[in-house]
């Protein structure tokens, strides 16, 4: 199993590297680039965006954005939102995937979580189709919800007693 450190992003040169992560080909129909995770944090900041690089050592091998502790009373009143946890972007770089680090990224979001009020579940969605993530998600110990959110399935994991 990969041991990776999710590290805040503070840095010019931490950007960079972060925004150097590439994905397969065909990936971006289901994984949005950290440029537009960076852009969609700022633009739905009421989403508590909160990201990081997934590192092992001193190799930046992924990203991974969370909504960290939505409020309830935005969830109530925006149906677009999930929460309040909730794995926004996970992307593990092409030279790094089927490695573990997806996992490993996983592991340490709900490690993150095990200390923050109220985390009972954290809620990621797949889009459908060939290549989809929901496969890798479902292994992890997401279970569908049955709700969709603009045409992907919302998932989520019971976070009590891990």
């Amino acid at each position: 199993m990969a041991r990776i450190e999710l590290r805040d992003i503070v840095t010019d040169d931490q950007r960079a590297a972060a925004l150097a992560l590439e994905l397969n080909p065909g990936q971006d129909r289901f994984v949005a680039s950290v440029g537009e995770s960076f852009e969609d944090a700022i633009a739905y900041a009421h989403a508590e965006p909160r990201f990081w690089t997934v590192n092992d050592g001193d190799d930046v091998v992924g990203f991974v954005m969370i909504s960290d502790n939505i409020p309830a009373n935005r969830l109530a009143a925006d149906p677009m939102l999930v929460g309040p946890y909730f794995l926004w972007r996970l992307l593990i770089d092409r030279r790094y995937q089927r490695q573990g680090y997806g996992t490993a990224a996983i592991d340490a979001v709900v490690e993150y979580l095990r200390d923050r009020p109220g985390a009972d579940l954290l809620f990621v969605s797949a889009g459908q189709g060939q290549g989809s993530p929901q496969p890798f998600y479902e292994r992890y110990g997401f279970v569908p919800t049955g709700v969709l959110v603009e045409n992907e399935v919302i998932l989520q994991l019971d976070l009590r007693g891990r």
